[in-house]
């Protein structure tokens, strides 16, 4: 599957933003979709997943709360809704989409399609 992230910006602390990843290809309503995220100098690492049918979330703690995925499945799209965002929020996200027989997961090597990230900058 082909992934087309964006919604990205520069924002202040306590905004919100909404990131979007568009799904072409392989068929995306049978897999897990989740984001990374990624900082300068800093490994790749889970933010959200959501299952195929969009039954289960899966959030890392430092997000919980705070980040909402969701997924329209008629529209091959998975969403990152972000509110309150804060400065360690700063990152490049990526969306992806996880190998087929695989369900939800925060392992980054179940997903086997990624997009091309987008820049999320929070200031202080």
């Amino acid at each position: 599957v082909q992934l087309q992230a964006s919604g990205g910006g520069l924002v202040q602390a306590g905004d919100s933003l909404r990131l979007s990843c568009a799904a072409s290809g392989r068929t995306f309503t049978n897999v897990a979709v989740g984001w990374f995220r990624q900082s300068p100098g800093k490994e790749r690492e889970f933010v959200a997943a959501i299952s195929a049918s969009a039954g289960s979330t899966l959030y890392t703690p430092s997000v919980k709360g705070r980040f909402t995925i969701s997924r329209d499945n008629a529209k091959n799209t998975m969403y990152l809704q972000m509110n309150s965002l804060k400065p360690e929020d700063t990152a490049v996200y990526y969306c992806a989409a996880a190998r087929r027989g695989i369900g939800i997961s925060a392992v980054l090597l179940s997903y086997d399609s990624w997009g091309q990230g987008t820049q999320v900058t929070v200031s202080s």
